[in-house]
């Protein structure tokens, strides 16, 4: 497109020039100009035309040339055209292909500071997730990065149901306005009852309103980044291993494990069936059905099915945990 846009401005320049200079006599620069445009479109008023022999012949050779390229010009023009609608309509079966085939799955509302880092941790999971961002620029970055994502509106019923609101896993409303978060939180729960939701609050009193709304969990950056900076000043021991778990610099992970009815984990004790040395990971706590919590279990707690493990330990060791409480 743009190598055509060249070729008619140096066509036009050419033209006038060569006007100019055979037929100076009877043509100004102005006019020169004029009578050029008037070809290459075209037009053709007939209130000036050449007066010799010489401005005649250049002009038949300019007409071919100037009309040539306005065809070339035309031709680039509506294949640029085409070629866009089709990458554009390409783009999104491809996308509409995939997000159809999302099951259990993550949505995430807004890739701004905290949205991008949970994108990051997702990808590093190697989750199933799409991202919902009305921002061209960041949904275009995202989908250079090969991220599933919808430039779309949120807090919009159809968005979420575009992006399969009804069969996912969680959803993560991280918008920077409270009240878009809100909305979001509100339609989500209403078109997914069942469908775990986390928020992100700006403002410290919004927490309790987006826990109304559905939320199970909200999160305050502010808040959070305050006890953060507490633990490092007051106790930087404990907030540089903290750093380190999060940052995966020990390779160690935090996992939440389900003790499935088929497990062999079901019915037997801790000691039974955990063989840190095996394993190589630590039970930090139990949560019953019933909503107790065991902390720091010991060897002969027994376990039961629908108990849930909170481990942390290598990434390995973790996954060789989940196979064995689900009964794989």
């Amino acid at each position: 497109m743009a190598s055509a846009v060249g070729a008619l401005a140096a066509v036009i320049i050419l033209g006038t020039l060569g006007f100019f200079l055979i037929e100076r006599e009877h043509l100004s620069l102005l006019e020169a100009l004029y009578l050029t445009v008037q070809t290459v479109t075209t037009v053709g008023y007939g209130d000036l035309a050449p007066k010799t022999s010489g401005g005649r012949f250049f002009a038949v050779v300019f007409m071919l040339v100037s009309v040539s390229t306005v065809a070339y010009l035309v031709s680039s023009a509506v294949q640029s055209i085409i070629e866009s609608e089709l990458i554009a309509t390409f783009g999104a079966r491809r996308r509409s292909k995939r997000m159809s085939k999302l099951h259990d799955h993550f949505i995430v509302c807004g890739a701004g500071r905290v949205g991008s880092h949970l994108v990051r941790h997702l990808r590093r999971a190697e989750e199933s997730f799409v991202v919902i961002e009305s921002n061209a620029g960041k949904a275009q970055e995202l989908s250079n990065d090969n991220v599933l994502v919808l430039q779309r509106d949120a807090t919009l019923e159809e968005t979420l149901q575009d992006a399969g609101v009804e069969h996912a896993r969680g959803l993560a409303a991280c918008l920077p306005d409270d009240a878009d978060n809100l909305y979001v939180v509100l339609t989500a729960r209403g078109l997914n009852p069942n469908l775990h939701i986390v928020a992100r609050a700006a403002e410290e009193q919004a927490e309790r309103k987006l826990k109304r709304a559905g939320a199970h969990s909200v999160v305050a950056p502010t808040i959070i980044g305050g006890h953060r900076l507490a633990m490092a000043l007051r106790k930087p021991a404990i907030g540089n291993f903290i750093d380190s778990v999060a940052g995966n610099e020990l390779g160690l992970e935090f996992e939440q494990v389900e003790v499935k009815e088929q497990s062999q984990l079901a019915g037997r004790e801790l000691r039974e069936t955990i063989n840190r040395g095996v394993l190589d990971v630590v039970i930090i706590s139990i949560q019953r059905k019933s909503g107790q919590t065991v902390f720091n279990p010991r060897g002969d707690t027994k376990l039961e099915q629908g108990d849930m493990l909170i481990a942390i330990g290598g990434v390995e060791s973790l996954g060789k945990l989940n196979l064995m409480a689900s009964g794989s």
